[in-house]
């Protein structure tokens, strides 16, 4: 059964020259890529990707560097496609990611992480709505 989940790929990534390397690795894994768009997002963007995080202590250092630079929005698809897109991804804590893993290989810091992957089939559902409207 194919599943669809949501990847950013963040502007510390995209600053780096790696966007294609990180696709690569979706596609390396047999993963599917739906869709694909580059694009800055404002602070009003933000507040509805991360609603959930407004009032967290972390969040407004995380709204800056989401709005720092472009960032590239992807559908992945395929069995299983959330769960096997976070191990492709890694821990969110590069210092706790498995080697060989985006994070482990790129991020920098919890924040500066290099990809944003949905936790579970119905955020992926409400990320792909939010960010593709129109299919």
């Amino acid at each position: 059964m194919t599943e669809r989940t949501f990847v950013i790929i963040k502007p510390d990534a995209v600053r780096a020259g790696i966007v294609g390397e990180i696709l690569s690795r979706y596609e390396r894994e047999g993963l599917g890529l739906e869709a694909i768009e580059m694009r800055s997002i404002d602070g009003d963007f933000a507040d509805r990707h991360y609603a959930a995080h407004l009032e967290r202590d972390f969040y407004p250092p995380l709204r800056e560097f989401m709005t720092s630079g472009p960032v590239v929005a992807v559908v992945v698809s395929g069995p299983d496609a959330v769960r096997r897109v976070r191990t492709i991804h890694g821990a969110t804590d590069p210092a706790e990611a498995a080697p060989g893993t985006i994070r482990a290989d790129h991020a920098t810091s919890v924040r500066e992480n290099a990809v944003h992957g949905s936790d579970s089939p119905e955020s992926a559902e409400a990320e792909i709505a939010l960010w593709f409207p129109r299919g």
